[in-house]
């Protein structure tokens, strides 16, 4: 039997997703309260029974190494693996990756291959329930050198996609990288009468890559040898002729997390009575055991939010909110569309500063994201009074309209955002 092995990659800047990479990768953005993003493919690979897999780091790689570290151990019988590939300095290059393929291309030595292998490779920053044993079936059955997974998108969606153009037979017959014009999607209409996870599929309809891609071992090698640095723009369009590349029809819940209004609506998404994705119902989702203790609530009004472990909640009015692990929320405060991080830690009463960890007395705050180890005074309100669309201040931004606190940062008591 093939022996399938997953790369995920986790090494980019996440720029769209500043302040929340300041001091993280992409892959380490908190989500779901208590998780992070790279215990999505980690978890979808370990229930594919797919027991070899690499994370491809480079940037603010610290935390996503730690995580992963403290997480993903097995013990000394099992043959599974979760391992950290990070960027290195070689005598054929010292220079950081230059895109996906790249970092793939500077990486294949250390998996060992012997040619017979099949290479899934995974972004570390995307939001769906898979099961890659159906890919690897689909991908053998078409006798395909690499097969990309595509999901039905919208016609106003494409210009964030690369778009697909599939034949009868599933085989690639096009590619378009982020089509900016009608001309660019003509032939490309996707038409097919498919299930999809919201209903009947919307028309006019377009199929998008996933980021997700399964390719030869052989296949792989011949695609990175040469100066191709990433997967989207510049492998799978050179490859479609060349090589025999099909598209796999993805028909369950997808997002890609990669910028701050998606990761905002994705986790506000996530109080709704019926989400697309929930942590409840979509398998078991792997992440770092902590052992706190249950959250305390006294005397709080919580409607469609989701409360983690280890918070400490005192008369407060919550609704559809996520309040992460070891959230001290203060008396009077009222949460609103916001997503609260939580803490790294507790502070002992004689280590407090003038502004406690948390959420202060009599604070309102609304659409906003609270990063963690977060200050925030007493009766300060967040959100954002002056309906900005961007802004940088001095301890917080706004970005798509939402106000971001960053990591670490002090809001003094009184301020008005």
């Amino acid at each position: 039997m093939k022996k399938t092995i997953a790369l995920i990659l986790g090494g980019g800047q996440g720029k769209r997703l500043f302040p929340l990479t300041m001091y993280r990768s992409k892959p380490a953005v908190p989500i779901g309260g208590k998780y992070r993003l790279i215990d999505i493919p980690i978890s979808n690979c370990l229930h594919s029974n797919i027991k070899d897999i690499y994370v491809l780091t480079q940037f603010n790689s610290e935390s996503l190494n730690n995580h992963v570290n403290n997480t993903y151990r097995f013990d000394f019988f099992s043959r599974a693996f979760v391992r950290i590939l990070a960027a290195e300095q070689t005598v054929e290059s010292t220079n950081w990756f230059q895109g996906t393929a790249d970092s793939v291309r500077r990486n294949i030595c250390h998996l060992n291959l012997k040619g017979d292998e099949e290479i899934l490779i995974l972004s570390g920053d995307h939001l769906y329930e898979m099961d890659y044993r159906d890919l690897v079936a689909f991908h053998r059955k078409k006798e395909a050198d690499f097969t990309v997974s595509v999901i039905p998108v919208r016609k106003d969606e494409v210009k964030e996609f690369g778009i697909l153009r599939l034949g009868s037979n599933d085989r690639i017959l096009g590619f378009r990288e982020k089509p900016e014009t009608p001309s660019d999607l003509r032939g490309f209409r996707f038409s097919r009468n498919i299930a999809t996870f919201a209903g009947p599929l919307p028309y006019p309809a377009y199929l998008a890559s996933m980021g997700v891609y399964i390719f030869n071992a052989r296949a792989l090698a011949e695609v990175l040898d040469g100066n191709d640095t990433d997967f989207g723009r510049e492998v799978i369009p050179h490859s479609i002729r060349r090589l025999k590349g099909f598209g796999y029809v993805f028909n369950n819940y997808w997002k890609d997390v990669g910028t701050i209004k998606s990761y905002y609506n994705v986790n506000i998404e996530m109080t709704s009575y019926k989400p697309h994705f929930s942590f409840f119902y979509n398998g078991d989702v792997f992440t770092r055991p902590r052992f706190l203790p249950s959250a305390r609530i006294t005397a709080c009004r919580i409607k469609h939010s989701l409360i983690t472990e280890g918070c400490v909640i005192a008369d407060a009015q919550i609704h559809d909110s996520i309040v992460g692990l070891r959230s001290i929320v203060g008396k009077g405060c009222t949460i609103s569309k916001t997503v609260l991080m939580g803490a790294d830690y507790y502070e002992a009463q004689g280590e407090r500063e003038n502004i406690r960890l948390g959420i202060g007395d009599g604070s309102v705050i609304e659409r906003a994201i609270i990063d963690k180890n977060a200050r925030i005074g007493k009766n300060v309100v967040i959100k954002n009074i002056n309906n900005l669309k961007q802004f940088d201040g001095k301890n917080y931004f706004i970005r798509d309209g939402i106000v971001i606190v960053p990591k670490n940062a002090v809001i003094p008591d009184g301020t008005r955002i």
